[in-house]
Protein backbone atom coordinates (compact mmCIF):
# COMPACT_ATOMS: atom_id res chain seq x y z
CA UNK A 1 0.00 0.00 0.00
CA UNK A 2 0.89 3.39 -1.03
CA UNK A 3 0.43 6.18 0.46
CA UNK A 4 1.10 10.37 -0.29
CA UNK A 5 0.84 12.64 2.49
CA UNK A 6 0.78 16.54 1.81
CA UNK A 7 2.32 19.04 4.38
CA UNK A 8 1.96 22.17 3.53
CA UNK A 9 1.86 25.70 5.22
CA UNK A 10 3.05 29.29 5.79
CA UNK A 11 6.16 30.40 5.65
CA UNK A 12 7.97 29.29 9.14
CA UNK A 13 4.98 27.90 10.48
CA UNK A 14 6.99 24.53 11.55
CA UNK A 15 6.42 22.17 8.27
CA UNK A 16 10.19 21.29 8.31
CA UNK A 17 10.07 20.42 12.11
CA UNK A 18 6.94 18.17 11.60
CA UNK A 19 8.09 16.71 8.39
CA UNK A 20 11.42 15.26 10.65
CA UNK A 21 9.49 13.77 13.36
CA UNK A 22 6.80 12.26 10.80
CA UNK A 23 10.26 10.49 9.23
CA UNK A 24 11.60 9.00 12.30
CA UNK A 25 8.05 7.53 13.11
CA UNK A 26 6.56 5.97 9.93
CA UNK A 27 7.57 3.08 8.39
CA UNK A 28 8.76 2.98 4.88
CA UNK A 29 8.93 6.54 4.64
CA UNK A 30 10.43 8.94 2.50
CA UNK A 31 10.04 12.88 1.78
CA UNK A 32 10.39 15.44 -1.26
CA UNK A 33 11.03 18.60 -0.01
CA UNK A 34 9.56 21.58 -2.44
CA UNK A 35 12.54 23.77 -1.18
CA UNK A 36 14.58 21.59 -3.25
CA UNK A 37 12.86 22.60 -6.77
CA UNK A 38 13.60 26.33 -6.65
CA UNK A 39 15.25 27.57 -9.65
CA UNK A 40 18.35 29.57 -9.70
CA UNK A 41 18.37 33.34 -8.59
CA UNK A 42 18.93 34.66 -11.81
CA UNK A 43 15.56 33.02 -13.35
CA UNK A 44 13.40 34.81 -10.79
CA UNK A 45 11.73 37.59 -12.05
CA UNK A 46 11.85 40.48 -10.56
CA UNK A 47 8.04 41.31 -9.95
CA UNK A 48 5.96 44.70 -9.67
CA UNK A 49 6.17 45.02 -6.18
CA UNK A 50 10.07 45.73 -6.60
CA UNK A 51 10.80 42.02 -5.37
CA UNK A 52 12.25 38.85 -6.68
CA UNK A 53 9.04 36.48 -6.68
CA UNK A 54 10.22 33.99 -4.71
CA UNK A 55 6.79 32.84 -3.02
CA UNK A 56 4.94 32.15 -6.10
CA UNK A 57 4.70 29.10 -8.26
CA UNK A 58 6.73 29.60 -11.36
CA UNK A 59 9.88 30.12 -8.96
CA UNK A 60 9.61 26.33 -8.82
CA UNK A 61 10.43 23.84 -11.37
CA UNK A 62 7.08 22.11 -10.58
CA UNK A 63 7.63 19.25 -13.63
CA UNK A 64 10.60 18.25 -11.92
CA UNK A 65 8.71 17.56 -8.52
CA UNK A 66 6.30 15.73 -9.82
CA UNK A 67 8.66 13.51 -11.83
CA UNK A 68 9.92 12.80 -8.84
CA UNK A 69 7.08 12.34 -6.62
CA UNK A 70 6.15 9.70 -9.70
CA UNK A 71 9.16 8.05 -9.57
CA UNK A 72 8.13 6.97 -6.20
CA UNK A 73 4.62 5.82 -6.86
CA UNK A 74 6.17 3.82 -9.60
CA UNK A 75 8.69 2.08 -7.42
CA UNK A 76 8.71 3.05 -3.44
CA UNK A 77 11.15 0.85 -2.91
CA UNK A 78 13.75 1.38 -5.51
CA UNK A 79 13.07 5.76 -4.26
CA UNK A 80 13.66 4.67 -0.70
CA UNK A 81 16.97 3.00 -1.16
CA UNK A 82 18.71 5.87 -3.81
CA UNK A 83 17.50 8.38 -0.77
CA UNK A 84 18.62 6.15 1.72
CA UNK A 85 15.89 5.25 3.89
CA UNK A 86 16.16 2.45 5.63
CA UNK A 87 13.51 0.47 5.07
CA UNK A 88 11.61 -2.48 7.24
CA UNK A 89 12.40 -6.04 6.89
CA UNK A 90 9.06 -6.81 5.38
CA UNK A 91 9.86 -4.18 2.48
CA UNK A 92 12.96 -5.51 2.18
CA UNK A 93 12.12 -8.69 1.61
CA UNK A 94 8.68 -7.99 -1.17
CA UNK A 95 11.50 -5.76 -2.67
CA UNK A 96 10.10 -4.96 -5.93
CA UNK A 97 7.02 -6.91 -5.37
CA UNK A 98 5.99 -3.37 -3.38
CA UNK A 99 4.16 -5.37 -0.27
CA UNK A 100 4.05 -3.72 3.06
CA UNK A 101 3.13 0.09 3.68
CA UNK A 102 5.03 2.74 1.76
CA UNK A 103 4.74 6.45 2.65
CA UNK A 104 5.69 9.37 1.30
CA UNK A 105 5.54 12.83 2.46
CA UNK A 106 5.35 16.09 0.24
CA UNK A 107 6.49 18.89 2.35
CA UNK A 108 6.30 22.76 0.85
CA UNK A 109 4.85 26.04 1.10
CA UNK A 110 2.63 25.89 -2.17
CA UNK A 111 1.73 21.88 -2.55
CA UNK A 112 -1.83 22.82 -2.93
CA UNK A 113 -1.60 25.16 -5.85
CA UNK A 114 -0.54 22.89 -8.44
CA UNK A 115 -3.05 20.85 -10.02
CA UNK A 116 -1.15 18.06 -11.35
CA UNK A 117 -0.14 17.19 -7.37
CA UNK A 118 -3.11 18.26 -5.96
CA UNK A 119 -4.89 14.67 -7.07
CA UNK A 120 -1.94 12.33 -5.33
CA UNK A 121 -2.45 13.59 -1.83
CA UNK A 122 -4.33 10.66 0.20
CA UNK A 123 -3.70 12.98 3.63
CA UNK A 124 -3.11 17.02 3.68
CA UNK A 125 -2.11 19.26 6.59
CA UNK A 126 -1.83 22.67 6.25
CA UNK A 127 -0.05 25.00 9.27
CA UNK A 128 -1.35 27.77 9.48
CA UNK A 129 0.12 31.49 11.62
CA UNK A 130 -1.19 35.14 12.25
CA UNK A 131 0.65 37.69 10.51
CA UNK A 132 2.49 38.90 13.53
CA UNK A 133 3.99 35.90 14.53
CA UNK A 134 4.96 34.35 10.76
CA UNK A 135 6.56 38.08 10.40
CA UNK A 136 8.33 37.46 13.76
CA UNK A 137 9.48 33.87 13.12
CA UNK A 138 10.40 34.84 10.16
CA UNK A 139 13.07 37.84 10.66
CA UNK A 140 14.15 36.03 13.82
CA UNK A 141 14.47 32.54 13.45
CA UNK A 142 15.69 31.63 10.06
CA UNK A 143 18.86 32.13 7.95
CA UNK A 144 18.01 31.92 4.23
CA UNK A 145 20.67 31.64 1.39
CA UNK A 146 19.31 35.19 -0.25
CA UNK A 147 18.74 37.21 2.69
CA UNK A 148 15.24 39.07 2.56
CA UNK A 149 15.88 42.36 1.87
CA UNK A 150 14.06 45.08 3.61
CA UNK A 151 10.51 44.96 3.57
CA UNK A 152 10.55 41.98 1.88
CA UNK A 153 7.47 40.33 4.23
CA UNK A 154 4.86 42.82 3.79
CA UNK A 155 5.70 43.99 0.42
CA UNK A 156 5.86 40.03 -1.31
CA UNK A 157 5.62 37.41 1.43
CA UNK A 158 2.56 37.80 3.05
CA UNK A 159 0.74 39.24 0.75
CA UNK A 160 1.53 36.21 -2.09
CA UNK A 161 0.72 33.91 1.01
CA UNK A 162 -3.01 35.26 1.26
CA UNK A 163 -3.46 35.56 -2.55
CA UNK A 164 -2.07 31.47 -2.78
CA UNK A 165 -4.35 30.46 0.21
CA UNK A 166 -7.52 32.09 -1.16
CA UNK A 167 -6.61 29.90 -4.64
CA UNK A 168 -5.56 26.83 -2.58
CA UNK A 169 -8.84 26.89 -0.42
CA UNK A 170 -11.18 26.89 -3.65
CA UNK A 171 -8.97 24.02 -5.48
CA UNK A 172 -8.66 21.92 -2.50
CA UNK A 173 -11.39 20.97 0.21
CA UNK A 174 -9.53 18.12 1.94
CA UNK A 175 -7.02 19.84 3.65
CA UNK A 176 -7.10 19.62 7.74
CA UNK A 177 -5.65 23.18 9.30
CA UNK A 178 -3.51 22.86 12.01
CA UNK A 179 -3.14 26.04 14.08
CA UNK A 180 0.79 26.30 14.00
CA UNK A 181 0.95 28.75 17.56
CA UNK A 182 0.41 25.59 19.60
CA UNK A 183 3.13 23.24 20.47
CA UNK A 184 5.09 21.49 18.05
CA UNK A 185 4.33 18.27 19.79
CA UNK A 186 1.09 18.72 19.92
CA UNK A 187 0.76 19.15 15.91
CA UNK A 188 2.71 16.18 15.36
CA UNK A 189 0.72 13.96 18.01
CA UNK A 190 -2.58 15.29 15.81
CA UNK A 191 -0.95 14.74 12.45
CA UNK A 192 0.64 11.15 13.78
CA UNK A 193 -2.59 10.15 14.74
CA UNK A 194 -4.89 11.37 11.89
CA UNK A 195 -2.10 9.14 9.69
CA UNK A 196 -2.70 6.23 11.61
CA UNK A 197 -6.34 6.22 11.21
CA UNK A 198 -6.03 6.64 7.98
CA UNK A 199 -3.99 3.56 7.37
CA UNK A 200 -5.68 1.11 9.55
CA UNK A 201 -8.76 2.17 7.70
CA UNK A 202 -7.39 1.28 4.31
CA UNK A 203 -5.73 -2.27 5.67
Amino acid sequence: MKFIIGIGGVTNGGKTTLTNKLLRTLPNCCVVHQDDFFKKPDQIEVGEDGFRQWDVISALDMEAMVSTVKGWQENPVKFARSHGVSLSPEAEEYGSDQKGIHILLVEGFLIYNYKPLIDVYDSCFYISLPYEECKTRRSSTRTYTVPDPPGLFDGHVWPMYLKHRKQMESQCDRIEYLDGMIPKDDIYSIVFESIQNTLLNNL
